[in-house]
């Protein structure tokens, strides 16, 4: 058994009102709600500190707390709810994005299913698909143990293919080298510790909040995904992609 919690801001810095934007014939976060919905979670509740989110989770059914403003990230929102919602130390809960319209609901799932005995925190990876992805510091990379533990997150280039290299000393090859997807899952009890504790050096230097569970010595497991699902919505061509994909869907 596990729970869903998805953060939902309005004031989003480069799509303003994301949630609340139409996709076919429902908003952006009721869109994200069904995909959680449909995954098997005991219950989904959206997390917002903004009354227009509430009312619109009301009219399509959802449940909704309402949580601080001065959250600086969507896991501080997410360790709040559980709080109000009195979830047990044990409990599993994912925390899905409210700007992944698209996110099935096998990986949502997935992500649950990997917090085993022993796994604080679990999140995902898909391979890389192309060195332009690999070299891209918006694409954040993952390194794997053979356990499926976490090693590192980084927005640079890793594993660094020493002996791949072009005469210029760039990549040429990025065998092995995985995606991180930004979908998180926890034990409650691991992500009241994680949202305890301030920001880390490198989770500073990277911004990669992920890096302070690392850097507290969390054990946290990467589920593989044959590819990774379809990107969020963080600008107006995100939104455009997503509609028309949605509408090919229909």
């Amino acid at each position: 058994m596990f729970h869903v919690v998805i953060p939902s801001r309005h004031d989003a810095l480069r799509l303003p009102g994301k949630p609340l934007l139409m996709i076919a014939d429902k908003p952006l976060i009721q869109w994200v709600w069904e995909a959680a919905r449909s995954s098997g979670a005991a219950s989904v509740t959206i997390a917002t500190d903004d009354e227009r989110i509430r009312q619109a989770a009301t009219r399509f059914g959802a449940a909704c707390v309402m949580t601080s403003p001065t959250h600086a990230s969507g896991t501080d929102r997410t360790a709040e709810v559980v709080k109000v919602l009195g979830l047990g130390a044990a409990d599993a809960v994912v925390n899905l994005q409210g700007d992944e319209p698209l996110m099935p609901a096998s990986v949502i799932a997935a992500v649950a299913s990997a917090l085993t005995p022993g796994i604080d925190m679990a999140t995902a990876v898909a391979p890389i698909g192309s060195l332009t992805e690999f070299l891209d510091p918006n694409c954040v990379k993952a390194l794997r143990a053979l356990n499926g533990l976490a090693l590192y997150f980084s927005r640079a280039p890793v594993p660094w293919p020493r002996d791949g290299l072009t005469d210029d000393g760039r990549p040429a090859v990025f065998q092995g080298a995985w995606r991180h997807v930004g979908i998180y899952g926890y034990r409650v009890r691991s992500l009241l510790e994680f949202a305890a504790w301030s920001p880390t050096c490198l989770e500073a230097t990277e911004r990669l909040e992920q890096l302070r569970a690392l850097e507290h010595g969390m054990r946290v497991h990467l589920v593989t995904l044959g590819e990774a699902p379809p990107a969020g919505v963080d600008t107006p061509e995100d939104l455009r992609r997503v509609r028309e994909l949605i509408t090919r869907r229909a």
